[in-house]
């Protein structure tokens, strides 16, 4: 049998929850590719995995591959149970879910790549703002960690986008809301998104999920319909023209709130207004929340609309600022861990690398959240790189880089990691000797 990789104990512990996804070879690749994934410096290919986990003369190259082609796992299945272990060891007991969902393109060349072409490109730097690739509808946790003083987004489900070919963006998101909710049946579950994402398919969510996403500046809202006349015919769904949020906003009565966003805790002037946006989620009540960083400006700075119908104004606005994890999130994944470097063509390999990539982002923050952080990390990347005066808190770069070294270190360890010491033997022997001494 060709041998493993070695897999430090503390990294297996955090994969071994997601052992029941797999077949027993299935987990061992899956575990080996993992690690290779982490402490690869060069490209997020299969091969850099494959490079990464010190197994190119152990392992060929087609065992490595076939773990996208043909291995029997669900990537949909693999982010729930991830999802699991996210809310078992980073989100306190009780307390509701926060969701941030968005997409995201990998650029990609060639015409044979399954789901390439050219779309939306949200980081593009031309002036059309479009590139060539596959494009991801990603959802992920976002989560407080005790050693951070902003939010992390921790994708625990993505899935690819054909523009004009099978569901749309917002029809994606609402399938993998509506999974993640019955996975999270008894969890109160909110989700943020950016302006792009309301409509039909997200009119009809769970009863535990509120929806709270950028209200375009076209959106036109209504008062709430009035009660029944008792007269003949249909009543009416919505009341009376409110207008546009500009218009709104003309007429709304703003307060102070102080509002804790990005790190930092600022007054904001917020109105808000109890209505309906009969044109995109149709009868279901909303709260439109206005903000205006300067009272003596006109108009608003942001606008949001929620089916949150108690939270506050000033909670709705840092919920909100929260989602910009999620960027910080897939630039992260594609700077240290390569995430839609694969050079893979065909729709099975293209469907589960990038979610695969992005999952090994989750297995990295809960391992150095769970085993891997000391109260000195900071500190001691600081006397290496005296240049960052002001750094307090660990950075993703920081957690890859100790994982890695973790992975080298079970490496060259004498005994196997999972083995006994001889230490550890002789007490248990010892152990045994004086109980049979006593029982004589």
């Amino acid at each position: 049998m060709l041998p493993d990789a070695t897999v430090p104990a503390s990294l297996l512990a955090v994969l071994g929850s997601l052992r029941g996804c797999f077949t027993y070879p299935g987990f061992s690749n899956f575990a080996a590719l993992v690690t290779g994934l982490i402490a690869n410096t060069g490209r997020g290919t299969v091969t850099g995995m494959l490079l990464g986990a010190n197994l190119t003369r152990h392992w060929s190259h087609d065992r490595a591959h076939s773990f996208f082609t043909r291995a029997s796992w669900d990537a949909q299945t693999l982010g729930a149970a991830l999802s699991h272990l996210v809310v078992r060891h980073l989100v306190p007991d009780g307390a509701p879910l926060t969701v941030a969902v968005d997409d995201t393109l990998f650029k990609r060349r060639g015409k044979k790549v399954f789901g390439a072409c050219w779309q939306h490109d949200g980081s593009a730097t031309g002036r059309d703002g479009i590139g060539h690739g596959t494009c991801f509808v990603v959802l992920g946790l976002i989560v407080d960690l005790p050693f951070l003083t902003r939010p992390v987004c921790l994708p625990i489900a993505a899935r690819l986008h054909r523009p004009k070919q099978g569901p749309t963006k917002v029809e994606l998101a609402a399938s993998m809301i509506r999974f993640l909710a019955a996975c999270h049946y008894a969890r109160h579950i909110d989700v943020v998104a950016d302006a792009a994402y309301h409509g039909r398919a997200l009119r009809d969510l769970p009863g535990h999920v509120t929806l709270t996403t950028r209200l375009p500046a076209s959106a036109v809202l209504y008062n709430l319909a009035p009660p029944p006349t008792g007269r003949r015919g249909r009543p009416r769904l919505k009341g009376e023209r409110l207008g546009t949020p500009a218009e709104l906003a003309a007429t709304a009565a703003f307060t102070p709130q102080a509002v804790t966003r990005y790190g930092r805790t600022e007054q904001v002037y917020l109105a808000e207004t109890v209505c309906l946006w009969y044109g995109s989620l149709y009868t279901r009540t909303v709260r439109v929340v206005l903000l205006r960083d300067d009272d003596t400006d006109t108009g608003y700075d942001l606008a949001l609309v929620t089916t949150d119908l108690t939270a506050k104004g000033t909670d709705l606005v840092t919920r909100y600022a929260a989602r910009w994890s999620i960027e910080v999130t897939f630039a992260e994944a594609r700077e240290m861990l390569g995430v839609g470097q694969a050079r893979s063509r065909t729709r099975t390999v293209v469907e589960r690398t990038v979610p695969f990539g992005l999952y090994c982002y989750t297995l990295t923050v809960i391992w150095y959240t769970l085993h891997g952080h000391h109260p000195q990390d900071a500190a001691e990347h600081r006397a290496r790189a005296p240049w960052y005066t002001t750094k307090a808190h660990p950075a993703f770069s920081d957690m890859v880089a100790k994982l890695r070294r973790t992975i080298i270190a079970a490496r060259f360890m004498p005994i196997d990691a999972g083995q006994p010491t001889d230490t550890e033997i002789r007490t248990v022997q010892e152990a045994w000797a004086t109980a049979s001494a006593d029982l004589a």
